[in-house]
């Protein structure tokens, strides 16, 4: 539970980075108003690659299992052979 927990205040966190970005963008033309943008865009792209990296560890770790189509192909291929 508390991995779907971090995962979806993570998503959360980048989405409002987002919006802020894009704020900061279309709201104000200064200079510094296009640093607060850089910094929003370079929040949200590092916080995409740490949960993408949060997310791997965590499937290779066993902590969470896929379901799904991509499971169910994995069952058929692994399957043993009699």
């Amino acid at each position: 539970m508390i991995i779907k927990s971090t995962v979806i205040i993570a998503f959360i966190l980048i989405i409002i980075s987002l919006g802020s970005a894009l704020f900061h963008l279309v709201k104000h033309k200064t200079q510094e108003q296009s640093e607060k943008t850089v910094k929003a865009l370079t929040f949200r792209i590092t916080l995409s690659i740490v949960l993408f990296i949060f997310i791997f560890i965590a499937l290779a770790t066993g902590m969470i299992t896929p379901h799904g189509l991509g499971a169910r192909i994995h069952q058929t291929t692994t399957a043993p052979v009699k």
